[in-house]
């Protein structure tokens, strides 16, 4: 909460922001935003996260991911937006063992809670916008990382335990990859997106329609990142060394995830690698203080 409270802090001061403290599961709530907003184009990033987490808790998943995210398409619907990019997730290609992962590739085996309310946002979207003529574009993130990040995530982790000399934890015995995308990139295909127009797809009768989703990582599949790589790394930096231990596979985890085919607006030509990310991230997660992307 009080990272949330911080980052809230830091955009409280542009003129063009409004904020509303409410939840996206709050029907009237959500449609009061909308009939005071009267937006033209929404960018909807709001959601519950974490694979982990929707093992423990799935109801809140399909409140925030499934209740929510139909909360926005109804104000879409019914207040003429123009264009809607919403955040999915790598997360929905499950157990799909073919890398690069494409967005071509079967998405109908999730391994997770988590991941089935991404794919499911999916459907919803192409729904309406077969049904109801909205333009949407689905955003599947792969691994985002940077400063003000969740403190969950295993960067942050590492670090942490890097930092109070504690052991590391290594999942599924150092096996897992990732690709890595920095904020900064994303903040640029997120902009891009809502920017531009979304893209007609046939469907199966032999029309159109105004769907699209797309990868957004680092291109061509050349950036997989083993986890034992990325600790490395933030040995080299922080100048400091921990422990290691290997923990097995934990259900609901993709072993790894790599990239296809990249938002061709800006990550053909991705501004951070593996490398210069982790250097932008290793000072704002060691300060440990608020309003930095510490462990609150």
């Amino acid at each position: 909460v009080e990272l949330k409270e911080a980052r809230l802090e830091r955009v409280q001061k542009h003129e063009a922001f409004s904020f509303y403290k409410l939840d996206v599961k709050d029907i009237d709530g959500m449609q009061r935003v909308f009939d005071e907003e009267k937006f033209d184009k929404v960018i909807h990033l709001a959601a519950q996260a974490g694979v982990r987490y929707s093992i423990e808790n799935p109801r809140v998943y399909i409140d925030s991911n499934v209740i929510g995210f139909t909360n926005i398409l109804e104000g879409c619907r019914h207040n003429s937006v123009k264009h809607l990019v919403y955040a999915s997730s790598s997360s929905v290609y499950g157990s799909n063992t073919n890398m690069p992962l494409s967005v071509h590739d079967n998405v109908d085996h999730p391994m997770s809670l988590y991941a089935a309310t991404k794919k499911s946002n999916e459907l919803l979207a192409h729904t309406y916008s077969n049904l109801f003529n909205l333009p949407t574009t689905g955003l599947r993130f792969f691994t985002v990382y940077g400063p003000w990040g969740r403190p969950d995530m295993a960067l942050f982790v590492f670090t942490k335990a890097i930092l109070e000399g504690n052991k590391l934890p290594v999942f599924n015995y150092g096996k897992h990859t990732r690709d890595f995308t920095y904020i900064d990139d994303i903040v640029e295909v997120v902009r891009a997106a809502g920017d531009s127009k979304s893209v007609f797809q046939p469907d199966a009768i032999g029309g159109v329609v105004e769907f699209h989703c797309r990868n957004v990582g680092l291109p061509g599949g050349k950036s997989p990142v083993r986890m034992i790589h990325w600790k490395r790394q933030q040995f080299k930096y922080l100048m400091m060394f921990s422990a290691i231990f290997t923990i097995p596979y934990r259900t609901g985890s993709l072993t790894g995830t790599s990239n296809l085919s990249p938002y061709s607006l800006t990550l053909s030509a991705a501004v951070f690698s593996s490398n210069s990310g982790v250097i932008r991230l290793i000072p704002t997660s060691s300060v440990g203080r608020k309003g930095s992307t510490s462990f609150m």
